[in-house]
């Protein structure tokens, strides 16, 4: 949330062409402009890719906008919204989704003002991708605090869930994640509290699978153990929280570092980043029962991993993870696919910078391609987005 610490900016994120027997990756243009950060993506109803960032506008100001990737070209850049005060951290991303009825929704979180910590979650919907309805707050909560660190996904034909934190009496007392129901209008329709004790900085993440919902996000306990936890929403309620797995991660402080999903079908996989043992690792678990039981933990990374993990299903039942790790002068975003069977390929190299200047990189499968996007809008730069594959 708004308190979370910026990390030093230090050189640039540099592409690398990289290959390996396993895999490789070639730098695909995108149409984001210079400064843009924030990346996101999610899958059209006829399967292709949409691209979503923040862009900095001429006159000063910040725009949400996206694209969409048919055939062999980008389309145009659309704006979803436009002057508004988006709260610009990489681990607040907001999101242009659409939903089974051809909807398109978008969230994004906004910060009205430098020396508050408030923060204030929104939603819009649009029928063809062009015109929006105006923004309105997602919670019923309007006090100057936080409201953050979202996610939503599609919740039937008409409708969509936000996933969001809100710390009504800030970050040292207990914080509450929250689902609020939205309409294809744009209509806020229900709000639901579904664990009141979270760790409350850490992103959340929500995905659909054959049974229905799946959710992952760090929990936290009295004793400060925070280690990533899933719900489901099942047969019309949510089950009990279930710990992925007994890091034992004790830490008195946020680690802005949570989980990533992906799911299609009875498939699922969850990457995350842990400390526990203090041993910085991130690590991958795959579930053939739509998230009702997990392997063990595959552990992905190879070096000190700084963890802002993503992950990506392909139709095999394997999965390509990203994460952000130690590379001696600076940071190297990497991707490693994992096989249905849980093992580990090669390493591949995606591009090299400070950990800011990297951001929080994102993938996505859809057909029979991986695509991955990272950067942050350091010195103007822009978003780098690539092909990866095996």
């Amino acid at each position: 949330m708004k308190n979370i610490l910026l990390l030093a900016l230090c050189a640039a994120a540099v592409p690398i062409a990289a290959q390996n027997a396993a895999q490789k990756s070639a730098a695909l243009a995108n149409p984001s402009g210079s400064g843009s950060l924030q990346a996101s993506w999610s899958v059209t109803q006829d399967g292709s890719p949409l691209l979503s960032w923040i862009e900095k506008a001429n006159d000063g100001s910040y725009t949400l906008r996206y694209a969409i990737h048919k055939g062999s070209a980008w389309s145009a850049p659309r704006t979803v919204a436009a002057g508004r005060k988006f709260f610009r951290h990489p681990a607040e991303v907001p999101e242009v989704i659409t939903l089974p009825d051809g909807t398109f929704m978008a969230h994004w979180i906004e910060a009205p003002k430098e020396d508050s910590d408030a923060e204030f979650a929104y939603v819009s919907a649009s029928r063809d991708g062009v015109k929006w309805t105006t923004p309105v707050l997602a919670h019923k909560d309007r006090s100057q605090v936080q409201h953050g660190l979202a996610s939503m996904a599609a919740t039937g034909d008409h409708e969509a869930s936000l996933i969001w934190l809100e710390a009504l009496h800030g970050e040292d007392e207990p914080v509450a994640m929250k689902r609020t129901i939205v309409s294809s209008a744009g209509a806020v329709m229900k709000e639901e509290v579904l664990d009141p004790d979270v760790c409350g900085c850490c992103p959340t993440t929500i995905v659909n699978t054959s049974r229905g919902l799946l959710l992952a996000y760090r929990t936290h306990t009295k004793a400060d153990i925070r280690d990533i936890g899933t719900i489901r929403y099942e047969g019309g309620k949510w089950t009990p929280m279930k710990i992925l797995n007994a890091d034992n991660w004790k830490i008195d402080a946020c680690p802005t570092n949570a989980a990533a999903v992906s799911a299609k079908g009875d498939r699922v996989a969850i990457s995350w980043f842990t400390e526990g043992q203090d041993k910085p690792r991130t690590q991958l678990a795959l579930s053939t029962d739509a998230g009702v039981s997990f392997g063990k933990p595959v552990l992905v990374s190879t070096g000190h991993s700084y963890g802002y993990t993503s992950v990506a299903l392909d139709d095999a039942g394997g999965a390509t993870v990203s994460w952000l790790e130690d590379s001696g002068s600076d940071a190297a975003v990497l991707v490693r696919h994992v096989s249905a069977a849980g093992v580990p390929g090669q390493v591949l190299k995606i591009a090299h910078g400070s950990k800011q200047s990297l951001g929080y990189p994102k993938l996505l499968h859809t057909g029979s391609e991986t695509w991955i996007a990272w950067g942050n809008g350091s010195g103007g730069a822009k978003l780098q987005t690539a092909r990866v594959t095996n």
